[in-house]
């Protein structure tokens, strides 16, 4: 099946591609894919060298007659987000991702595909790798950890690098010239609760909410996507009020930078209320997949019967639960004064966990704007304290300011219209790239990003462009030729 990736154009790039989508990576698991990066580097003779906390650096020199021009840090992440489909069986810990070619586009078998960011990572390979491609002393920097909390980037010392120039490959649209990006902060709730002994002439339900699109946390915030763990909330809410329903169990979402697709919650109700409960239930169902039919389609809620749990929330703290769940923001907050059609601030309510007189409730919150991102971390600390629990903020990492004088803009954006015939979209995005935090140990370095197309990241559903890739590289490789001097 991957041996069909191995014969695209342009084969050195999706000849590496392959190589490291056979390597386990999923984000704070990274040591077999250090260890594939290490031996890579040294087999090539190249200086390699692993930080204190993962990152992988290794330098090549100048090709001949390029060693007048500014040495360049070429920067992806190593790590990748490991989403599947709940009817696919699959292990991220010990199994390589299956690919496969559908027309245009590379997909993976019910996972997510690791083109966001393996694919900037097989492109520094290939030119480590390359003896024909012409380019200026190269510093190619693989940081850990991008994905749940971007602790490579943090750990990364100054001096390390003597690079002027930041490429950073980890944008996902082939037309886009990105130079900002929005800064985040994880928003954790916790509390513990009594269980009390599910009443006598209960009935007990599952309810399930599949078959959401997802996508990523901060590119994909503005579309109108469903979020499963606000939907299985209405659900909880609606049937609490009318029917005393009482939780047993919730478990909704998985990763704080994907929205959620999935949502389960074990439930009981009165078995007088039994008819009355499904009817208004199935009622609900049809009005929010009404509500969902553009965005979500595929959108399916389950309501079966199942044997009654034993155990079930203290009413109070349930009521509190659903209630504060209901205002905890979602999705955008505010959009951008400044960038037309830029998200400025948003919250993805990212995992809802009820179980065993335990509550975990995690968001991340992104935003462009420091004091925005803290405005809306609060009012959501608020929200959560206001049922008992106590908020925690961690991970907080800045944005990215854009430079719209930056002198590596100028090169990249003449060669853009060279090949293409148009101007580039030079864009800031709503995404957590790295160069922010980079920048805070390398205040000097000209940063700059772009990538191929990928589509649906941070969900099965991720998807790279062959053509795409085909014109990202030539792209590439123009700008390796054409570094300014020293």
């Amino acid at each position: 099946m991957n041996e069909a990736i191995r014969n695209l154009e342009p084969k050195a790039l999706w000849n590496k591609f392959a190589d490291l989508n056979a390597v386990p990576r999923p984000s704070k698991k990274e040591e077999r894919v250090i260890a594939f990066m290490k031996e890579f580097g040294e087999k090539l003779n190249l200086e390699t060298i692993i930080d204190e906390v993962g990152n992988v650096i290794i330098k090549k020199p100048a090709t001949p007659g390029m060693e007048d021009r500014k040495t360049i840090v070429m920067q992806s992440h190593l790590d990748m987000v490991h989403q599947k489909n709940a009817d696919t069986q699959f292990d991220f810990d010990t199994q390589g991702i299956e690919m496969y070619v559908d027309g245009d586009w590379v997909r993976a078998k019910g996972t997510t595909l690791g083109a966001d960011n393996g694919l900037g990572v097989a492109t520094i390979m290939a030119v480590l790798e390359s003896t024909d491609i012409q380019h200026p002393a190269i510093e190619a920097l693989f940081t850990i950890d991008e994905e749940t909390g971007m602790t490579g980037a943090m750990g990364l010392k100054g001096g390390l690098l003597t690079g002027e120039i930041l490429l950073n490959l980890d944008t996902e649209e082939d037309d886009e010239i990105d130079i900002g990006c929005a800064g985040g902060v994880d928003v954790t709730a916790e509390r513990t609760y009594n269980e009390e002994d599910t009443p006598k002439n209960s009935i007990g339900y599952n309810i399930t909410v599949k078959g959401l699109n997802g996508g990523h946390s901060g590119m994909d915030i503005h579309k109108g996507l469903g979020n499963a763990n606000k939907i299985m909330n209405r659900l909880l809410f609606d049937g609490f009020e009318n029917f005393g329903l009482q939780i047993s169990e919730i478990n909704g979402g998985s990763l704080r930078n994907a929205i959620p697709r999935e949502s389960f919650a074990k439930v009981i109700i009165s078995d007088i209320f039994d008819e009355a409960f499904q009817f208004d239930m199935n009622e609900l169902i049809q009005e929010i997949k009404a509500e969902f039919k553009t965005t979500e389609p595929r959108l399916e809620v389950v309501l079966e019967k199942t044997e009654a749990p034993a155990k079930v929330m203290d009413l109070g703290v349930q009521e509190g639960l659903t209630r504060a769940l209901y205002a905890a923001h979602n999705g955008v907050y505010r959009m951008s004064a400044d960038m037309k059609d830029l998200v400025e601030t948003s919250n993805n309510i990212a995992r809802v966990i009820v179980k065993d007189g335990k509550i975990h409730i995690g968001c991340l919150t992104r935003s462009s704007v420091e004091s925005s991102k803290f405005d809306l971390a609060n009012a959501l600390r608020s929200t959560f304290e206001l049922i008992g629990c106590e908020v925690n903020f961690s991970g907080s990492y800045p944005g990215w300011t854009p430079n719209v004088n930056s002198p590596i803009l100028e090169v990249l954006k003449d060669i853009y219209e060279k090949q293409n015939g148009e101007k580039p979209n030079v864009v800031a995005c709503h995404a957590g790239l790295e160069c922010g935090i980079l920048g805070t140990n390398y205040p000097d370095m000209d940063m700059i990003s772009f990538g191929p197309t990928i589509k649906g990241a941070h969900s099965p559903d991720e998807r790279a462009s062959i053509s795409s890739a085909q014109k990202y590289w030539k792209f590439v490789l123009e700008i390796l030729e054409n570094i300014p001097k020293k």
